[in-house]
Formats: C-alpha cells, structure tokens, sequence
C-alpha cells in the first residue's frame, strides 16, 4: 500500500487544519454595530446634567419633547459655545422663535405664530431628527403636570420610535 496507514494520520491532521483555517478566514473580521440603547425620560433635573458645561458628559437637548444627543455638534452646543443656551432642557420655544431669550427657552408654544410653528416643525425634522440620535422624552411630552399619564402620548407616533427596539 502506497504511502500505508501511518500517513492517513498526518493527512486527517492537515485536512482538519485546513478546514479550521478556512472557517477563520470565512469569520467576518468586524464587529456588529451595538444595539442602540433604548429611550428613556428625562426629568427637568435630569436633562440639565446634559448642558454642556463638563467635558466628559454628552449633550442634550430637548425640541417638542424628543431628547437629542447634540455632543457631535459640540462646536455649536458645547461650553461657551453659540447655542449652549439651548441645552440642558426643553428649548422649543427657543428654537422656534429663534431665540436665546432665557424667557423663550421652554417647551411652552403657546402663543407662537403660525410662522413660528412651521419655522419649529421645519428645524425639528430638517435639522434635530435628520442630524441628531433620540436619547429620550422629557417627562412633559409623556406626563401631566400631576404626574398622571398624558393620554395623547402614542409611542407609535413618535419620531424613530421601533416597537421591537423597546423589547
């Protein structure tokens, strides 16, 4: 027998090797993107620990009630910044009218102009939710004043909101 039964072992050993070799290769060589981290809510108190002022905390801020992780845009929001005004809380009213007044910085809309509702629904899809990752809700979108639920609040309704991701 050609080669006999003392070389079926070295062959079986390198066919094996070749096999796991070949599995290794077939191994995608990146790692899966992680799962983004679900939404939360955000107490008034809560968001104003996102205001920029310490350089080991991301960013945020709230528009219509969507918290938006603005850190990429640090430039803009970060400390000292033009806009840092606008983070750490709920600025709609700010955004919409345009404005840094302290007194415009809420989420209260009552009283804008119909102008200044489409200027506010135009910066909030064309700018926040085209740019920026959703963190969360402020307690106001999802809670009454009394801390009972807002029946008007669907989730489904809101923006990038996935059923499957809050499972």
């Amino acid at each position: 027998m050609a080669g006999g039964p003392g070389r079926l072992l070295p062959l079986a050993l390198a066919l094996a090797l070749a096999a796991a070799t070949l599995a290794e290769q077939q191994q995608p060589r990146f790692k899966p993107a992680p799962a983004p981290a679900p939404v939360r809510l955000f107490t008034k108190s809560e968001l104003a620990r996102y205001s920029g002022q310490e350089e080991d905390q991301p960013i945020y801020m709230a528009v219509k009630g969507v918290v938006f992780d603005v850190t990429s845009g640090k430039e803009f929001y970060g400390k000292g910044a033009p806009y840092n005004a606008l983070v750490g809380k709920d600025s709609t009213r700010g955004v919409a009218k345009m404005s840094l007044d302290p007194e415009d910085l809420s989420h209260d809309i009552t009283g804008l102009s119909e102008e200044e509702l489409k200027s506010l629904d135009d910066i909030f899809n064309d700018v926040y939710k085209a740019k920026y990752p959703i963190v969360g809700y402020t307690s106001e979108r999802i809670l009454n004043e009394d801390g009972s639920p807002n029946q008007n609040f669907k989730p489904e309704d809101q923006p990038h909101f996935s059923i499957r991701d809050e499972f």
